[in-house]
């Protein structure tokens, strides 16, 4: 999953609840790709004009059916954590991290098929959010992680989204920052793990990825009141 895009800014980065448009960071003059860019390390460059606002949205693409896949996949994930005795188990922890990594998949098959679409920018975050948001139903329920955690998180998400809606109506560009796309890793590790059984491990997951979140969170903020301040 990844952290998403906010404002007018392209972001995309690994599995994970934070959360964004990989193919969104493919510059629109279809730079040579290299390791590092197929990988989501190089993300330089522009977005690429398909995925910009008033294009059309494309749906019908190798990465977009990854992306639907990854969708369908989360009702089916909630059903069968929900329906086991605690939450834990290979069944509920499997499908979550499919349709986790799946958030890299789509990214390396835009790159490689250069199939970027709008759809796929605005698709992306909001199947990340979802799967974040059913991990924390799922441990909140079964009570794999201390709920007083879980509900900073989801505070945390929640801000994010209020964020960049405010940065989308009032053309701010804030861009996707260090502490927003590492702490992804351990945000989603930490849910993974827990539904494991491997407690502690999660515990320490979550508290070094909400550290990392906030951080992000209060740069986002920052960075917004600056450019507030320097329009006209």
């Amino acid at each position: 999953m990844a952290e998403p895009p906010l404002g007018r800014a392209p972001g995309r980065a690994g599995p994970s609840p934070e959360p964004g448009g990989a193919r969104a960071q493919e510059a629109g003059s279809a730079p040579r790709l290299t390791v590092r860019r197929l990988l989501g390390l190089d993300r330089s460059g522009p977005p690429p004009p398909q995925t910009l606002a008033g294009q059309p949205l494309r749906p019908w693409t190798i990465p977009n059916a990854i992306g639907f896949v990854r969708l369908a996949l989360i009702p089916v994930f909630l059903i069968v954590a929900l329906s086991s005795a605690d939450g834990t188990g290979a069944a509920p922890a499997v499908l979550f991290a499919i349709v986790g990594w799946g958030d890299y998949a789509d990214g390396i098959a835009a790159r490689v098929t250069r199939q970027y679409s709008r759809l796929g920018t605005l698709m992306d975050p909001i199947t990340d959010r979802l799967l974040v948001i059913s991990g924390v139903v799922v441990c909140w329920h079964f009570q794999l992680l201390p709920r007083w955690a879980l509900g900073v998180l989801v505070a945390r998400e929640l801000a994010m989204l209020a964020l960049g809606r405010y940065a989308q109506t009032h053309g701010l560009e804030l861009r996707i920052n260090w502490p927003g796309r590492i702490g992804v890793a351990p945000l989603m590790g930490s849910l993974f793990f827990a539904m494991t059984g491997l407690r502690t491990l999660s515990e320490v997951l979550l508290y070094v990825g909400l550290a990392l979140a906030l951080t992000a969170t209060v740069m986002y903020a920052r960075s917004g009141l600056a450019q507030l301040h320097a329009q006209p």
